[in-house]
């Protein structure tokens, strides 16, 4: 079977251009991984080796452009705030635990948010947290800041530094390992994305998104049973959660389970109306049977390379 499927970095997404970066993934051989149930829980501390998987690039050939879907969001101190007093004297604190993070529920809203920011806020953010870096190279949270900065302007390898020298000073933050989660998705490094999101489930286990970009990671490495596992509680921490149902059931279908594929991809569809793209490609029979979906083609949700 021939199936190409979208992958976010969606909940996990970027940022709204970050979208842009989209990939399409043909799967050549069915994955080895063990079936796990559907509500099955899933680790949250380092990822097992068989859910980090495959090495962290694949062959050119297996990732080309595809349409634009939503991207995971890069997160942090929000992104239109100057760098205030208190994250310029970040650096006094180096090494020490840092503040208390915002809850998933607070953090999931500032990705929201971020998703409106624009071209020129981005670039007043990196300057604001230039200055910061400056006055202070062991400041973690304008680290960060310089960090999501360089992430929204598409400066991925360039921000890579500045996200782990903010986790050296600051090794528990959750935002950080998200973030940085995001940012090597969008350069295609797998299987170091799915560590990262295992680190940022350590310190906020509640984070939905967190599990939804592991969940990409996987699938761009194949291992669509475990991607499931990880779809699934992020489904179990909140049930709205259109873009989770959605590729839960593209990794079903890719593994042949297309009435758990079919049941998952019209639930999606309810919460929003866009998954009715992958319902069609998936499993289009018309409320017959559900059918192998053959030479489908989705846009990737944060864009990756296998």
């Amino acid at each position: 079977m021939k199936l190409l499927f979208r992958t976010p970095l969606a909940a996990i997404g970027l940022l709204a251009f970050l979208t842009n970066c989209a990939t399409t993934v043909t799967e050549k051989e069915k994955p080895s991984v063990a079936s796990q149930p559907m509500d099955a829980p899933v680790a949250t501390g380092a990822t097992r080796p068989d859910s980090s998987g495959a090495a962290a690039t694949a062959p050119d050939a297996r990732v080309t452009a595809a349409e634009p879907t939503t991207p995971p969001t890069v997160t942090g101190a929000p992104v239109n705030a100057p760098i205030t007093e208190s994250v310029a004297a970040g650096g006094a604190a180096a090494n020490a635990a840092p503040a208390v993070a915002p809850s998933a529920a607070v953090a999931s809203a500032e990705r929201a948010k971020e998703k409106k920011m624009t071209t020129a806020e981005y670039r007043t953010m990196l300057a604001n947290a230039e200055a910061a870096v400056k006055a202070n190279p062991k400041n973690a949270a304008a680290l960060l800041q310089r960090a999501k900065a360089k992430s929204y302007l598409k400066q991925y390898k360039e921000a890579l530094p500045d996200y782990t020298a903010a986790l050296r000073y600051e090794r528990t933050n959750p935002d950080a390992y998200y973030n940085r989660g995001v940012n090597r998705l969008m350069m295609k490094e797998y299987k170091a994305a799915a560590s990262d999101f295992s680190g940022a489930l350590k310190y906020r286990p509640d984070d939905k998104e967190s599990f939804f970009g592991r969940g990409v990671a996987k699938m761009q490495m194949y291992q669509y049973k475990p991607a499931v596992a990880d779809f699934t509680r992020a489904i179990q921490l909140d049930s709205t959660y259109a873009d989770a149902w959605e590729y839960r059931g593209i990794s079903y279908s890719s593994f042949d389970k297309l009435a758990e594929a079919r049941r998952d991809l019209e639930r999606a569809t309810k919460l929003n109306p866009e998954a009715a793209k992958s319902l069609r490609r998936y499993v289009k029979n018309e409320g017959k049977e559900p059918v192998k979906a053959t030479g489908a083609k989705v846009a990737p949700r944060p864009a990756a390379k296998r």
